[in-house]
This record gives structure tokens, C-alpha cells and sequence, in this order.
């Protein structure tokens, strides 16, 4: 079954690639209808307010909050895909976020794109160390005691699971490994990981 990318914008095409290395194909979303066959989506990084603004407005974000709640669906979100499924998000303008992992994130947090840099990080749920990539990133503020940090940078949490829910700060799609996407596969077919968690109602 293919894994889906939200491809209204953002880095689709990497994260495609990344899934093919893992020998998934891959389904660009665009609408409602194309989640019906899709257990996995992928929301990834772009412009955090326009992605929410193309959720709301599609009615996309409706039908990912219901799927996720149900268990019928799993979600990961990277960079501005986790500012999106945040409950609630640090920012000057207010974006309406899907609120599907109690977390608080702040959005551009370690400055502009001049300030992107890259660091090696412990994938917690493998042990190894894996090259982060962070690009005009945000920064997981506070997480809910329904949520599991998978990854720290510098004592902060970069990458968090709650259920049926992954977020990452970085891009994990520049790895040069796909370790993130693996696991994020690996969640069954009823979404639910085997490391549980509570999804927000």
C-alpha cells in the first residue's frame, strides 16, 4: 500500500524518494478522496501557515483529525507538518493547527534560513546516530505526558510520537539513511505503534 504526501507544498519529492529507498511507493494527496486507500500520510515541510490555511480551507484537515482518531490512519509531520499537527503553536500570527499531539512548538526558533545547520542526534527507539537536518526549524516547546521523545538535540526534544502521531523538527528525509520513515512505517495497519500513547480527543 502507498504511503501518502500532502503535495500542496513543501519538500514532496524528497520525501518520495525517501520512501522509495525503503521500496514504498508513494501517493500525492491533494484531496479528501485520495485518503480513502491510505493508512499513512506524510505532512512536510513548506510554509507552516499556508499548509494549515490549504488544510482548512480543502477540508483535508477534517477528514486527517477523524482518520487519526479513529485509528485509521497515522500521520508524521516534519518541520512545518509538525507545526501543523501541534496543539498549540508559539507564533505573532495564529494558525489554526490540527492539534493531534499535545505538544506546544515554536515556529522558526533557531532563526532564519541562514541559520539552517545540521548535528548528530540519538534515534532513541534503534540507539544509532543519525545526521539532523534543520531548516528554518521549529522548536517542541512542551510535550504532554501522552508523548513519547524520540530524539533530543542539546537536552530538547526534536522528534515525538504520540500514538498514531510523529513529529520531527528536522528533515528527516536528507538522511542519509531513512531510519525515521522506517519506523513511521512500521506502525500497523490499525495506526497504533506498539509504543501506544494517547491520541487528543
Amino acid at each position: 500500500m502507498p504511503c501518502g504526501i500532502l503535495a500542496f507544498q513543501g519538500d514532496v519529492a524528497e520525501h518520495e524518494h525517501a520512501l522509495a529507498r525503503l521500496g514504498t511507493t508513494s501517493l500525492r494527496v491533494t484531496d479528501r478522496a485520495q485518503l480513502d486507500a491510505l493508512t499513512h500520510l506524510i505532512i512536510p515541510g513548506g510554509e507552516s501557515t499556508v499548509i494549515t490555511a490549504f488544510l482548512n480551507e480543502s477540508g483535508l484537515g477534517v477528514t486527517i483529525q477523524e482518520r487519526v482518531r479513529a485509528n485509521t490512519l497515522a500521520v508524521m509531520g516534519t518541520c512545518a507538518g509538525a507545526i501543523a499537527l501541534a496543539s498549540e503553536v508559539g507564533s505573532p500570527k495564529p494558525i489554526d493547527s490540527l492539534k493531534l499531539i499535545d505538544i506546544a512548538i515554536s515556529r522558526n526558533a533557531y532563526g532564519s534560513q541562514i541559520y539552517s545547520f545540521e548535528e548528530d542526534v540519538v534515534f532513541t527507539p534503534t540507539g544509532e546516530q543519525i545526521r539532523a537536518v534543520f531548516i528554518r526549524a521549529p522548536k517542541i516547546v512542551t510535550v504532554g505526558d501522552g508523548v513519547a521523545v524520540l530524539a533530543n538535540l542539546r537536552g530538547g526534544p526534536i522528534l515525538a510520537q504520540q500514538g498514531n502521531v510523529l513529529v520531527s523538527t528536522f528533515h528527516p528525509e536528507y538522511l542519509e539513511k531513512p531510519t525515521v520513515h522506517q519506523f513511521f512505517l512500521s506502525f500497523s495497519n490499525s495506526c497504533l505503534p506498539a509504543s501506544g500513547g494517547r491520541i487528543l480527543e
